[in-house]
Parts: structure tokens; sequence; C-alpha cells
């Protein structure tokens, strides 16, 4: 066979896996428009990978791909997931003629966002990365882009200086907080679609601005390679040993709690256990109980446990935990006690293990009786806007710039 036929052949492979991801991509909902669907058909997302990626891979429903690591292996560029792609194009609500900014380059969202707003429109990528905006414009160039889109090295936390404003911001790295630059070059009207981490649990919500604040108009479950630069948030890290050496670790957003010198040596002590009576079909996801726990349970982390720690060998262990006093506490799964599906509870450890499991069985009743199959709303209140106008039955959430509302009503 001929390289010529073998190109063809790739070729035409290619143009089925796009069709068939188009076609699940509607059936999912992930898809809802006409120009998003249009979009996704005419960009060859296999070109935008990186070198060697099987079409499979490219052309998959959820699988992202990492174009770059650091110097610890760690994921800070990468090609996100089609379903997510397509979301957040439908959740920024774009039209022919719009000026939208991506921040976070990789050149292929970037395709899509030029065939949405089409010759009439304008589309700005930036990213803190100069190897990432090089790699980015090299392929737009490469696949009929270059003139389409403009690439810029920058730090969006301080805005894009003599750019915009714009109808539409896509950021497509996680963001602790929206910076007050980056608003400032949103239209009154205007669309932002971010990834949001609250408390360590990640949203990526659609907010349109609403005079001195954003409303949300839609919410995915997805995540995000961290943002970098002044707008990076790192985690406080916490490091419990258990009796061979090795650490589940603590990981904490924002508040911090108070002597967590209190709970070293407490994995080598017993295991406490509590449950819940709510339970959850097969197949049934629950990330907004994992949402829940971030605004509503003080003591809130996420943890990570080496391979070779019990936590690590569970097979139906969840990463979210909680702080109480002398002890920890993290969400567990068994088989319901009747009928298919499972049961919430928790295991704990520490002389105040048993309460940091009532904390979390408390909450995981209050999401079953006041959370479950609603789906939050959510605002942004920058500090200088009317914070008496937040809704009477939202929590808020402080940020460095401002405050994040929910209500779940």
């Amino acid at each position: 066979m001929s390289q010529t036929t073998d190109t063809r052949s790739a070729a035409d492979r290619a143009a089925e896996l796009r069709a068939a991801l188009v076609g699940n991509l509607y059936a999912q909902g992930k898809i809802t428009s006409k120009l998003v669907e249009a979009a996704v058909r005419q960009v060859p997302r296999e070109r935008f990978m990186p070198a060697g990626t099987d079409l499979d891979v490219a052309y998959g429903f959820d699988s992202s791909v990492v174009t770059k690591r650091d110097e610890h292996g760690v994921a800070i560029s990468s090609v996100s997931a089609a379903y997510i792609q397509a979301r957040m194009l439908e959740q920024a609500e774009l039209a022919p003629g719009m000026t939208v900014l991506e921040v976070g380059s990789g050149g292929l969202n970037a395709a899509y966002l030029a065939e949405i707003v089409g010759p009439g429109g304008r589309v700005v990528s930036v990213d803190i990365d100069p190897e990432v905006t090089d790699r980015a414009a090299t392929l737009l160039e490469a696949n009929g882009y270059g003139s389409r889109v403009r690439v810029l090295v920058a730090d969006a936390e301080h805005g894009v200086p003599d750019e915009g404003p714009f109808d539409a911001i896509i950021v497509t790295v996680g963001a602790w907080d929206i910076a007050p630059a980056l608003l400032d070059q949103l239209r009154e009207g205007g669309v932002i679609v971010l990834p949001l981490i609250m408390n360590a649990v990640t949203r990526t919500i659609g907010f349109r601005r609403d005079g001195d604040h954003l409303v949300s108009r839609s919410v995915e479950v997805a995540g995000f390679v961290p943002m970098q630069g002044d707008g990076a948030h790192p985690d406080r890290v916490f490091l419990m040993p258990d009796i061979n050496g090795r650490h589940v670790r603590l990981l904490f957003d924002s508040d911090v709690p108070d002597h967590l010198d209190r709970l070293d040596g407490v994995l080598a002590g017993g295991r406490a256990e509590l449950w819940s009576g709510v339970t959850i079909g097969n197949g049934v996801s629950f990330a907004d109980l994992h949402l829940w726990f971030a605004w509503f349970l003080p003591g809130f982390c996420r943890l990570a446990a080496d391979e070779g720690t019990d936590l690590a060998a569970e097979r139906l262990w969840f990463p979210f935990g909680v702080v109480h006093g002398a002890g920890f506490a993290y969400l567990a799964l068994r088989p319901a006690p009747e009928g298919e599906g499972f049961e919430f509870g928790a295991r704990a450890f520490g002389s105040d293990g048993e309460r940091a499991a009532a904390a979390m069985v408390e909450q995981i009743r209050a999401w079953d009786r006041d959370g479950r199959d609603v789906e939050p709303r959510f605002g942004y209140w920058p500090a200088d806007s009317d914070h008496t106008h937040i809704p009477s039955d939202a929590a808020v959430m402080d940020k460095t710039y401002g405050v994040i509302s929910i209500s779940w009503s």
C-alpha cells in the first residue's frame, strides 16, 4: 500500500470518527446548536493533537490529551476532552461576528471559535507559556486559521492589553477567582465561561454579565489543569503517614483547620464507620454531593493516597474527606441494604473520628433532603458590586476579588 493510500485511509477514518463524535455529542446533549455542530464537523481534531496520538483517542468523547508537563510530571497544558469543549462552546452563547477571548491556548478550541464567529468575527487566544502559544500558533497556521486567530503571550490575570472589549470569554484552565482586569474587558450582557474552583471542587459555569455582577446560565461538571501565573492558587497539603511510612495527603483549598498535628499517627489506630441511610443507584452521578460538601462541610478537604495504603486499596473509595479536631473521615460507599445501588457513609480515624464521620453524614442527609436533583444557581459579585442584592436564600464563599453566591432551591 502506498503512502498516499495510507494518508487517504487515515483521513477517511478521521472523517468517520468525527461524524460519529458529533452524533454522540448531540445524543448526550453536549451539542445543541447548528453553529457548534458545524464547527466540530469542520475542524480536523486529530491535527491539533501531539504526534502519534491514536485517532480513537483524538476523537474520544471524554479523552483529554496532555501536551506539556512540568519538571515533576504534572500536566500543565492539554487538549480538553471533546465533550467539555463542545459544552463550553454552547455555554458561551456564541454568534457570527462576535469578538471572543480564549484564555489557555491549544489551537483546537481557537479553531472551533474561528469557525463559529466566522470571517466577520475576531478570536484572540492567550497563554502565559510561550512554548504553548508557539505550538498553538504553528498548528493554527498549518490548518488555515493563522489569519483568523491572534495568539498572544499574556497573563490573563492582568487582562489583555490593547484588546477587547469581548462579547464572550472562554477560560480553559481551572480558575480560583475571576480577575477584575479580565472582567473589565467583558461587554455588558457578555458571557464568560470558566472552570471555577470552589473549595477544591470545580464547576464549569457560564456566567452572563448583569450590571455590576455575573449570573449563572449553565453549569457543567469538568476538571482542568490549574491556572498558572499570578492567578495560581496552590492547595495547602498535610501528610498523614501510615504504619508503613506511606502517606495519605489532605489537600485544603482555603480554610485550613487549626492544629492538624493532632492527626499524627491516627492511621495506625482503629477505624470507625457511620452510614447515612441515603442511597444512590448504579451508574447515577452524585457529583453535586461533592459540591455540597465543598460549600457546607466545615473542614472539607480532598484526599490523595499513596499506592500501598489501605485507602488506595479500597475499590469504592472517593477522594473527599473532612477534618474535625483530632479526627478525620472520608466518603465511603457500600452495597445498599435493600435492592441495587449503594449507600453513602463515612469511615473515620482518630479520637474525634466519630464526630468527623457524623459531620459528613449530616451533610449527606442535608444534600439528600435539600439539594439532590436540583441544579444550583451561582452568582459572582466583585468587591465593588452591591452585595445587598445577593439573593436572601444564597450562601456565599469569599474569594480574593469578590464573593461567589450559590442558591440551591
